[in-house]
């Protein structure tokens, strides 16, 4: 016993460190005890991203505790040390502090969640993981066409909230308006095609105008909003080339690039059936080689 006692005024800090390094470990093996035990009720829901994150958070509390009682009498004489530095560390740092006010900014603020779609530093993608300093995306668009994604990870910062437009795809309305446009001859039968586009677009889109008439009436409770029409509609102008027909309407965000995908195929198939009727209109070039001219 005398040499544990001799030991330990000897080496305080070591013994310190050792019993720090005790209950981390401690401290590990309950956290993944207990996640472990919830990951068969959790796996399938979205609790599971959450239990994860709120258990890490209060393991790091409890280790920041186990910390300072351990090692507090160690620590203050660094006191007046950290005052002269706390402005040089400010300055030094002032990206890692706006980028922590914007996570509890994300977190208070209502900016977004996880499974979220938005727009953040200019960077399109679902938000797969909110962190302290980061927001963890996976990458929509770039080289791929539509809402799809590229298979990139972006980590982008938080301090963007302050700085750019956040856009969320899906924060109170999960729908968005589409348009797809087709260009038509001027002998076309323009109230034909009218009529099949409207008839094509209630086919595919028609399912979800009644939740999407029941998503903006919920926003017109929290938001000041105009009526919006979410019927599907056509329109039509022209140039001097073609007419231009506008086919607009609602749409799943989700879903953006298969509706589109669908109305494109039945409207070249149900055009081909009217033959002359309706023709697509193309771009067409003349290109007229002129002679040279002898002046005598």
């Amino acid at each position: 016993m005398n040499y544990i006692r001799d030991f330990i005024d000897t080496y305080p800090l070591l013994v310190n460190i050792s019993w720090f390094f005790i209950f981390f470990v401690i401290l590990y093996g309950v956290r993944r005890f207990i996640l472990n035990r919830l990951y068969k009720g959790l796996k399938d829901s979205g609790h599971w991203y959450v239990a994860r994150k709120v258990a890490r958070w209060v393991n790091n509390f409890i280790l920041f505790i186990v910390f300072i009682s351990i090692f507090g009498r160690n620590l203050s004489g660094f006191t007046t040390a950290i005052g002269l530095a706390g402005a040089g560390v400010t300055y030094a740092l002032r990206e890692v502090i706006v980028s922590i006010a914007g996570w509890f900014a994300i977190l208070f603020g209502d900016f977004f969640e996880t499974g979220d779609r938005v727009l953040l530093g200019g960077i399109k993608g679902d938000v797969v993981d909110i962190g302290i300093l980061r927001t963890t995306l996976m990458e929509l668009g770039e080289w791929v066409d539509g809402d799809q994604y590229t298979g990139r990870i972006v980590r982008v910062a938080n301090s963007y909230i302050f700085s750019s437009p956040v856009y969320n795809y899906n924060a109170d309305f999960e729908f968005l308006w589409d348009e797809i446009m087709i260009p038509l001859r001027f002998e076309s039968d323009m109230r034909l095609a009218k009529t099949i586009l409207l008839e094509l677009a209630e086919e595919q889109t028609g399912q979800y105008n009644t939740e999407a008439a029941i998503a903006w009436e919920k926003m017109k409770r929290r938001y000041k909003l105009e009526n919006a029409s979410l019927e599907n509609q056509v329109y039509l102008s022209f140039n001097d080339n073609w007419v231009e027909v506008s086919l607009r309407y609602v749409v799943d965000y989700r879903e953006r690039r298969g509706v589109k995908d669908q109305l494109f195929s039945e409207i070249l198939r149900r055009f081909e059936q009217e033959g002359e009727r309706i023709e697509i209109a193309s771009e067409t070039i003349e290109i007229i080689s002129g002679g040279s001219t002898k002046v005598n």
